[in-house]
């Protein structure tokens, strides 16, 4: 298992888990779903494939269109 924060709430996972598996853990794999793991935001392209390291800290957020 491994520990991170997520928008400062604590979160366990598995072990080598991907950005995508933690979103589709937490019921928030929608549309317009933005995030950053250490304050460096990641491209929806690369979820699959960033795994997650014990002690990140990801701030999850919804991106809103404005104007």
């Amino acid at each position: 298992m491994i520990s991170i924060m997520v928008n400062d709430l604590p979160v366990e996972l598995a072990q080598k888990a991907t950005l995508q598996e933690m979103l589709t853990q937490l019921g928030r794999a929608d549309d317009g779903t933005a995030l950053a793991v250490n304050q460096m935001i990641i491209p929806r392209l690369e979820w699959p494939h960033h795994r997650l390291t014990d002690g990140d800290d990801i701030l999850l957020f919804q991106a809103i269109a404005g104007g």
